[in-house]
């Protein structure tokens, strides 16, 4: 499984937590691992690890400042 294939599968995983889904299942390194709402943190570190091993892509800008 790729990069990118994990970290959309991780991604889609924390929003279903996010909007109340109690337990989401997801492939980490050859076995079906789940997060609930008591462990999103860990899952949201895999979010970042899986981006950071991706080199960055499809990380979420930040908003930009506005100067006057």
């Amino acid at each position: 499984m790729s990069i990118e294939t994990k970290l959309t599968e991780a991604r889609e995983a924390y929003h279903a937590l996010l909007t109340g889904q109690r337990v989401v299942r997801i492939q980490r390194d050859g076995k079906i691992v789940e997060f609930s709402e008591a462990n999103k943190r860990d899952l949201a570190a895999y979010i970042s690890s899986l981006e950071t091993q991706a080199g960055g892509a499809g990380r979420r800008l930040r908003p930009g400042r506005v100067s006057w």
